[in-house]
């Protein structure tokens, strides 16, 4: 297969890019500076220079193409609304570009469900602000092939600059490691390369989603924030709720939530069994206090 990929040298494109090379895939990543452009090249992927902000320069790139992979996202938090609109208007111009042809697009585990484990049944909650999942049910309403895989909040390995190291930077801030009441709630998580595969195999099955690249089910965050501890040296302190935000500022949304997810469907459907190191051991040795 030939696949364009979105956001080709980010920390979850880039792991994507080696496993579909690695697979016997051809891959055309979209790259937006010559710096990027040059480190793709060296995969052996083609590279095409464009931004997300130029549809029709989007359309121009999947052409002969025969899916794509959409992981590309804008994460400044501060105009997060912003950035899940922007999202949209991409998946809907590349949903009328590929006329047709798989287009797998990404979402997330927040607000999934509270209390229990997220299944690939669960639907976004009312409101939620990123549009990735209702995006790509339109681009399906007008005969398209696109799903949605989900990630959970911590895709973790090398070069991880997702909620973990963000984390890390609070707890070096304020002298202590936190988590909010009695920590109990759940964070799913997956190692990059294994976010990566469940990707190919979805791309190459030509099944339909919404897929959960989740290895850990269910992580208590109080396990992360006493990880996190460990590797700063420093003391691990339980919040009230309403000490969230002065602590945690925007993350305060985040840490209190259950994102505890099941990947049982995605597991059988896809022949998906991860095999990398999990989260926990991940933070202990994978050089995130470096």
């Amino acid at each position: 297969m030939r696949v364009f990929v979105t956001g080709a040298t980010g920390f979850v494109g880039s792991a994507i890019v080696k496993e579909l090379l690695g697979a016997g895939h051809e891959v055309r990543g979209l790259v937006r500076s010559e710096e990027a452009a040059t480190a793709l090249s060296r995969t052996g992927a083609e590279t095409y220079r464009g931004r997300l902000e130029d549809l029709d320069g989007l359309r121009r790139g999947v052409e002969g193409v025969d899916a794509v992979i959409h992981t590309a996202f804008n994460h400044d938090f501060s105009r997060f609304a912003d950035s899940c609109a922007e999202d949209a208007r991409v998946i809907a111009g590349l949903g009328v570009a590929l006329e047709g042809r798989p287009l797998i697009v990404t979402s997330g585990l927040a607000r999934l469900a509270q209390g229990r484990p997220a299944t690939e049944d669960d639907a976004p909650a009312p409101g939620f602000p990123r549009q990735s999942e209702a995006a790509a049910a339109a681009v399906r309403a007008e005969s398209g092939k696109a799903w949605v895989m989900r990630l959970p909040p911590s895709v973790h390995g090398t070069g991880d600059h997702g909620f973990v190291p963000m984390l890390i930077d609070v707890a070096r801030r304020t002298g202590v490691s936190a988590f909010v009441g009695d920590g109990g709630n759940l964070w799913s998580s997956t190692h990059r390369f294994d976010v990566a595969r469940a990707y190919r195999l979805a791309v190459e099955s030509g099944g339909s989603g919404p897929w959960h690249a989740v290895a850990e089910e269910g992580i208590a965050f109080r396990d992360i924030a006493a990880a996190i501890g460990r590797g700063l040296g420093l003391p691990v302190k339980a919040l009230a709720k309403e000490e969230a935000a002065a602590h945690f500022g925007w993350l305060a949304h985040f840490v209190a939530d259950d994102m505890g997810a099941s990947s049982a469907r995605t597991q059988a459907a896809l022949g998906w069994v991860p095999e990398q190191v999990g989260l926990l051991r991940d933070i202990d040795e994978g050089g995130y206090f470096g």
